[in-house]
């Protein structure tokens, strides 16, 4: 259950992505053009550590996160990626002077994210995202990571990202991914933010949140991680220690896999990065498993699923670096929490032919061969008594002899 914070009161706003701080700006801005440079790279074959901590085969047949949607409001996702493609709906752009449908990134912070969240599996590679079966709704609110502009965009305003929100709202979306973050610094702003996350919780919607990498520089609090009804998310390295950068406070629900997670980036190949950023889609997929394994339940209670499925952390089951654990996808769909009813399974998919049918044909089969047989058999025994026929008399004539004795 999350606990009652403070309101949010702020008045100079800070996203924080992977590494560090941006400033919001309402600036209005050129029309968005096509990315100048590629974040190509190469595949990685190898099994990403986050994969090798939970045996993602141990999910229950069928569960993929098919049937749920999880808007990623970042800085777009592309579409093209061996691994997304197909699985990238249509989005929307909020960036000022925006223009695409959210399926570009020149940034490739939004790719990475959706990734880990959706990535189809691909011959000759081992990542793939924890829930495979989701779409993933994009829809770009920024370009900047640690302060660096891209492409001279500037972030969305606090109006475009409660519209963002809305508008996932609009599209029935079932979970909302926000690897990002408002930092506190001083009073008023995000009021119309806020009330649009209220609205999707209403709505039903889980909504996941980072905490934040600023605990070196003042721990922020973080919004809208510290919002009560959002899901906060801490990031811990491969021996599930928490990352220094990772942010700690009453707003940390629980931790997942940030540290040098494997993602994909734009066009092709993939990277490795981390974050809370990172840390955040394991949630939110998680979220979609769970959602489509249990149907009827509540936002709220996907939420405490989650929560009560972690793994033990080394802050013990309720610390401020760790919240309640460490997320455990396997865990959160096949484990049996508050008498909740287990998994609803999809049933296999229908056979393309009747099996009555198929085993009739079998038979026939079985006894056009048989009778293939006996007619072998039969002109065999044919050849044999007409030979005999004619054997017969000539030896009569001969009594038996040898011919030519």
């Amino acid at each position: 259950m999350h606990r009652t914070r403070q309101p949010a009161v702020l008045a100079a706003l800070t996203v924080v992505l992977t590494f560090g701080g941006v400033g919001i700006s309402t600036s209005p801005a050129a029309a968005a053009a096509p990315c100048t440079s590629s974040k190509a790279g190469q595949p990685v074959a190898e099994k990403p550590w986050p994969q090798q901590r939970w045996d993602l085969s141990a999910l229950p047949r069928g569960i993929t996160g098919a049937t749920t949607v999880v808007a990623v409001l970042d800085s777009g996702v592309d579409a093209d990626h061996p691994q997304l493609r197909g699985a990238v709906d249509p989005g929307l752009d909020v960036l000022p002077g925006g223009g695409t449908d959210g399926r570009q990134d020149c940034v490739g912070h939004g790719t990475g994210v959706a990734s880990i969240i959706a990535a189809r599996p691909v011959s000759g590679v081992e990542f793939r995202g924890i829930a495979p079966g989701v779409r993933i709704l994009p829809i770009r609110v920024s370009e900047q990571i640690g302060g660096a502009e891209s492409t001279g965009g500037k972030p969305a305003s606090v109006k475009d990202m409660a519209r963002a929100v809305r508008f996932a709202i609009s599209e029935r979306v079932d979970v909302i991914n926000l690897s990002l973050s408002y930092g506190e610094s001083g009073s008023g702003g995000l009021e119309e933010f806020r009330d649009a996350i209220r609205e999707a919780i209403a709505a039903d919607i889980v909504v996941v949140a980072a905490v934040g990498n600023a605990k070196q520089r003042s721990n922020p609090t973080p919004y809208p991680a510290a919002w009560d009804g959002v899901l906060g998310v801490a990031a811990v390295d491969h021996e599930g220690q928490r990352l220094d950068a990772s942010q700690t406070g009453t707003y940390v629900d629980l931790a997942a896999p940030g540290g040098e997670v494997l993602m994909a980036l734009p066009t092709r190949g993939h990277t490795k990065g981390s974050g809370t950023s990172f840390a955040t889609p394991m949630v939110a997929a998680t979220a979609a498993l769970v959602r489509q394994a249990y149907p009827d339940l509540t936002e709220e209670q996907v939420r405490k699923r989650l929560m009560a499925t972690a793994d033990p952390a080394p802050g013990g089951r309720r610390s401020d670096g760790y919240g309640v654990g460490i997320l455990n996808p396997v865990r959160a769909v096949t484990e049996l929490v508050d008498g909740q009813p287990r998994a609803v399974i999809p049933p296999l998919a229908p056979r393309d032919a009747d099996p009555a049918a198929e085993a009739a044909a079998a038979r026939a089969a079985e006894q056009h061969s048989r009778a293939l047989w006996l007619a072998v058999l039969g002109l065999v025994l044919a050849g044999f008594v007409l030979a005999l026929a004619v054997a017969l008399p000539n030896g009569s004539r001969r009594r038996w002899r040898p011919a030519g004795s």
